[in-house]
């Protein structure tokens, strides 16, 4: 019998809020008292540096993005400096590796096969492109990006598809610190409007898929007590993998 996936679609959150019940996920998943589940979300504007980001790689003053109202975060994933915004999609899987493998190259190529199958389903060929991590159209051109952190084999963070998210923010940071990459978007290669529902809905089942799983939605309230009263978390790190997303 295939292992569960819950699927949690909490549309547009705050970054902090997200965060906060990821770790909280995490120490459930742990525990023993959540089965897998794969947060989707759009967050409101946010620039998140990963544990290798270098803050050279925002190109705005701080006064700037307050003027903005665009958040900074510096957060326990692999990787550099990523932006986030409404129009693209977040998924964050909380995934006991254990009962799938504990392999983090097998993660995040998995990772990888979801985005690109998605994107297929859309008329939109995708490619992974050796030593950079992510989803890409060409040498040039990416189209999602990934940054994870497994502690105690359980996974956090995740993937960004930028399905139609605002094009001029990703000029406020060099996108993973990768000098000379373009970053684009589901809806400026097909030139019209992506719905942003079957994006999700897609991502979903291509994600099961891959993963081997069957689908279950839930909402927060299907969650335990010990996930809702705001407890987090703090587990003995594995190799994470350093990526950015």
């Amino acid at each position: 019998m295939r292992n569960t996936l819950n699927i949690l679609d909490v549309g547009l959150e705050p970054y902090d809020r997200i965060l906060d019940l990821q770790h909280q996920l995490v120490r459930a998943r742990r525990d023993g008292l959540v089965e897998d589940t794969l947060i989707l979300v759009e967050h409101p504007p946010v620039i998140t540096l990963g544990r290798r980001g270098d803050e050279k790689n925002i190109l705005v003053t701080e006064q700037w993005l307050a003027d903005h109202g665009v958040e900074v975060r510096r957060v326990e994933r692999g990787g550099d400096v990523t932006y986030h915004g409404p129009g693209q999609l977040v998924g964050y899987p909380i995934l006991d590796l254990r009962q799938h493998r504990q392999d983090v190259g097998w993660y995040m190529h998995s990772l990888e096969e979801v985005l690109i199958r998605t994107l297929s389903d859309f008329g939109i060929p995708s490619k992974r492109l050796p030593g950079n991590i992510g989803v890409w159209l060409d040498e040039h051109r990416k189209i999602a990006a990934l940054g994870v952190r497994i502690e105690d084999w359980i996974t956090y963070h995740g993937f960004a598809l930028n399905v139609a998210p605002d094009p001029s923010h990703f000029e406020l940071v060099v996108p993973c610190g990768l000098v000379g990459k373009e970053v684009t978007s589901m809806a400026a290669v097909s030139g019209s409007v992506v719905s942003m529902a079957r994006v999700r809905e897609r991502a979903s089942r291509n994600f099961a898929t891959v993963f081997g799983m069957k689908m279950r939605g839930i909402a927060l309230a299907d969650l335990p007590p010990v996930v809702k009263r705001g407890e987090r978390t703090v587990a003995s790190a594995q190799p994470d993998g350093t990526s950015c997303g």
